[in-house]
């Protein structure tokens, strides 16, 4: 998987913490962060999208 373009988040600060994404050719996102970048989650653009508004509206919440 090394060979996916990888996107940084325009979130992500400086070279530490960062989140990265990238599609694959059959329509998978991939999720890595920069501290454990062997660590790769993986998950549809349909189940990612509740995700990411929750987080953007502030009603994301630990359970």
């Amino acid at each position: 998987m090394s060979a996916l373009p990888w996107q940084k988040s325009s979130h992500s600060e400086a070279a530490s913490a960062c989140l990265y994404l990238a599609a694959t050719p059959t329509g998978t996102v991939l999720l890595r962060e920069s501290e454990a970048p062997d660590v790769i989650l993986a998950t549809t653009p349909a189940r990612l999208r509740p995700f990411l508004t929750r987080i953007k509206a502030g009603t994301l919440s630990a359970s």
